[in-house]
Formats: structure tokens, sequence, C-alpha cells
């Protein structure tokens, strides 16, 4: 495995470690502010932050597809999903995230007709089913109207990631996060004007620290890893770290909420972090491949975005196999597959595709 893709996998799995403490964080920020309320501060104190840092590339990442990205894959999803933590348990909300991998396949299956390979698929049949080993468990507090809404934003969330892919080439990845973090505390704050009454003053500083946590550790750190690592990755490699957001989530409810840890939850646990492995193999394997086939994947330029040197030009008639490239005289970037190209420029590989 390269340099580059060792970065990702760092980032991705820091990512899903942080993510973990979502579900406990708004539960305890719920205790102040409404769902709408919660999200608008969330995101709106991580883009103030966001859009200092990535100030040179944001005249490139304010676009309407990303500004509408940020607003519902960001805004609406996490406003759904705070809605749903709000009437169920920590443990149930944070378990049924384990869900987004394998909505991430499907997804990704069906828009960009691509089949991941059956070693991944295992990995997601995996964690799903550790997913199941816990829920089964039991988890008091947990509800129907609850878990519904958890599920609906789990959806939004999946299509968001897998739309991802599109947005981040050519583009700084925090610039990006910025905008679509803008975009979401703007459309929460909108939300809420019109459907939720001014925050009540807290009546102890936990919710407040909760809130001020969510915002760095749960919202700031782990989305600008995740797009940094998404920009290397494929989308459903990058879902697959997403498993670790259940697993922590429910360590977190068993130590602070005190919900039961049994057999079968260390079970369920066990085969979570088994099919992260699974899925992440064609990753691994990616990075093995002769270098005389492969060799422009290290010299992406600027980090992995587009542009002249990009993965340098493919001599005629070299098999770009699963390279994402774009014909002569410039076009959108297509996935090639085996076929023979003349002098195009391709981004990246993608070990996990057919």
């Amino acid at each position: 495995m390269n340099i580059s893709r060792r970065y990702a996998v760092a980032a991705l799995v820091t990512a899903g470690l942080l993510w973990g403490t979502t579900v406990p964080l708004s539960k305890l920020a719920l205790q102040w502010l409404a769902p709408g309320w919660l999200t608008a501060v969330r995101f709106g104190l991580a883009a103030a932050v966001l859009l200092a840092v990535g100030r040179p590339g944001l005249r490139a990442a304010f676009t309407p597809k990303i500004l509408a990205s940020g607003a519902l894959g960001y805004g609406g999803s996490v406003i759904v999903q705070n809605a749903g933590i709000a009437r169920t348990s920590v443990t149930h909300a944070a378990l049924l995230i384990g869900a987004v991998p394998v909505l991430v396949a499907v997804i990704a299956a069906l828009w960009h007709h691509s089949v991941a390979r059956p070693v991944a698929w295992i990995g997601f049949v995996v964690s799903l089913g550790g997913v199941g080993l816990i829920t089964g468990g039991g988890g008091g507090g947990s509800t129907l109207t609850g878990d519904g809404l958890v599920l609906i934003s789990l959806l939004i969330s999946a299509t968001f990631t897998v739309a991802q892919v599109r947005l981040l080439p050519g583009r700084d990845p925090v610039a990006v996060t910025a905008v679509q973090f803008l975009a979401a505390a703007v459309a929460a704050l909108a939300f809420t004007l019109v459907t939720e009454g001014a925050p009540a003053v807290p009546a102890s500083p936990g919710p407040v620290l909760a809130v001020g946590a969510l915002a760095a550790f749960g919202t700031l750190v782990p989305f600008t890893l995740f797009a940094f690592g998404q920009s290397r990755v494929s989308a459903e490699v990058a879902g697959a770290f997403l498993n670790l957001e259940p697993l922590v989530g429910a360590i977190a409810g068993v130590a602070i909420f005190g919900n039961p840890l049994g057999p079968v939850q260390v079970g369920g646990g066990a085969a979570i972090v088994a099919g992260i492995g699974l899925s992440s193999l064609p990753l691994l394997a990616g990075g093995r491949r002769p270098r005389g086939r492969d060799q422009g994947d290290d010299n992406r330029g600027g980090g992995g975005r587009l542009g002249d040197g990009d993965g340098g030009p493919r001599k005629q008639g070299q098999r770009t196999d699963d390279w994402i490239c774009r014909r002569d005289g410039g076009g959108p970037y297509t996935r090639e597959r085996g076929t023979s190209v003349s002098s195009s420029r391709c981004l990246y590989q993608d070990p996990v595709l057919r």
C-alpha cells in the first residue's frame, strides 16, 4: 500500500472513531437544543473555522451543487438524525448507523453502474451481521419512530457519500467541506426558525460542553479527514470505515448511558471490525499492482487534484484497467476498464471496482 493510501486509511479510521462520539454527544446536547438548532450550531461553529482554513480554495468550492449537497447531505440528514436520536436509545441509534456501508455500496452500484468485489460485499454482510447481533442484545428506550427517523437520515447520508466522489476532484477537500458546512448551517437555521422556538437557557454546563465537543471532535475534524480520505479511495471503501461509528457508539452507550454488555455485544463488535478488514482488502491489494503498469499512481500532483500531470498522460494503447480518465480534448471523466486510450489524463486507480 503506497503512502497516499496509508494516509487515506489513517484519515478514514480516525474519522470513523470520532464519528462514533456523535450519537452520545448529540443525545446530551439535545437536552438543551432542539434538533434544528443543534444542527445549525454544530455546523455553524465548524464552518467558521474551516472557512478560514480553506480560504485559498473557496472560490472553486462555491458552486450550486456543493451548496445543495451541504444543505441536504449534511443539514437535512443531521436534522432528521437528531430528531430520531431524541426519540430512541443511544445504542439503537449508534448501531443502526452500521447499515450505512451497505447502503453506500448499493447506491454506488446503481448510480455509477459499478460492482464491488465479492470480498468487499462479504465484509459488508459480516459488518451488518455484527450490527444485528448487537441490536438483538437489547437496548432500552428505543422507539419505532426514532429508529425510522435514524434510518431515513442514513439513506440521505449514504446518497451524499456516493455523490461526494464527483464533487471532490479538482477542489480542496477542506474548502469543499467548509462550504458544505456553511450551507448546512444556513439550511438548518432556516428550518429551525420556521419549526422551532428560541432555545431555552441551559440548566447545566453539560449540554453546552457536549455541543462544543460535537462541533469540534464530532464534526470539524472527522468530516475533514473523511473528505481527505475519500478523495483518494472509492466511495465503497470509504463507506466501510463508517462501520467504526456504531462500534464506538455502542461502547459509549455501555460506559456512559448504562446499556448492557454481554457476549452478544462483544461478538457483534468483533464482527464489525472483521467486516471492515474484509471490505478493505481490495484497497490493500490495489497498492501491490506492478509499477510498470500503474506508474502514475503516486504522481497525481496537488494531492490528488485534477489537472496537468494528474497521474501522467497515458501512452498510446496502454491499458487503463480501473483508472478514471478523460479523453483527449477534455470532457467528463469516465471509468475505463482494460481499454486502449490515446493520451488520456487519469485521476486514480480504483482498486475496489471491477
